[in-house]
């Protein structure tokens, strides 16, 4: 997000209206399959046609499966892979993360599909951001600042991460919240944002951590449950005007 402007209404993340204030020099644009509305950042513009093809590709055959299976789509737990040989690809990976995290599969839905989709393009555009409803898959850059949106919270744009390490990376950075968006969320967390091996993941355990936010005492030990966990490497945690965080990310202003 650019310096000195006002962070995002709460209704902009329905519309995805704030995506509209990333600062950045590359392509973009935006590709929409039924409920998956991806938007994507990279460093050539002739990939979007490629985007939707696999989009499309894994969007059909997880809903293939999830007809055969709807027991797997309503799981609000962990289920075992090995229940399901006919599982597509993205839903094993669904499948691993939501068992590192403890809830249901579908959990990961948004992480996955970004992370799938964007590994696909990564041989036509190493640098890409592909963001899916707050979900985000990262790779080609050695450093990355994101804005944390947290709702109404008065933190909400106003602070962020920053991820980085010593040669270009990939990374998922996710967020869960109880306040935003249509997920289900068991928690009263205005946000919490996960940074993890791989979006999947991230985004499994963004839910989990949310689930466990009831007051505001409960935002340092969500840190510390998650930072535990294989595969994640820094977390943040918001709940009106207070937060904790932890792992290896730095604490940003935005609007400095």
């Amino acid at each position: 997000m650019s310096q000195g402007i006002e962070p995002p209404h709460p209704s902009s993340y329905r519309q995805r209206s704030y995506r509209r204030l990333a600062d950045l020099e590359s392509c973009s644009f935006e590709v929409r399959v039924e409920e998956s509305d991806l938007w994507i950042s990279g460093v050539k513009s002739d990939i979007e046609s490629l985007a939707y093809d696999r989009l499309f590709h894994y969007r059909k055959s997880l809903s293939a499966f999830l007809q055969r299976y709807p027991e797997w789509r309503d799981s609000l737990v962990p289920v075992a892979a090995v229940e399901f040989p006919l599982a597509p690809p993205l839903a094993r990976q669904m499948m691993a993360a939501s068992e590192v995290a403890g809830v249901g599969p579908m959990a990961a839905v948004a992480g996955a599909l970004a992370e799938a989709v964007g590994r696909d393009l990564i041989a036509l555009s190493p640098e890409l951001v592909v963001e899916n409803g707050g979900d985000i898959f990262l790779t080609g850059r050695s450093e990355y600042c994101l804005a944390v949106f947290a709702g109404t919270s008065p933190l909400s744009g106003r602070i962020g991460i920053k991820v980085s390490a010593p040669h270009p990376f990939t990374c998922g950075v996710c967020t869960s919240s109880a306040r935003v968006g249509h997920s289900l969320s068991f928690g009263r967390a205005d946000a919490v944002t996960i940074v993890a091996d791989n979006t999947a993941l991230a985004d499994a355990v963004a839910t989990a951590m949310a689930n466990r936010v009831q007051k505001k005492t409960d935002l340092a030990r969500v840190i510390e449950k998650a930072l535990v966990l294989d595969g994640i490497s820094g977390a943040v945690a918001v709940m009106g005007s207070d937060l904790a965080a932890g792992g290896d990310l730095e604490l940003i202003d935005i609007l400095s």
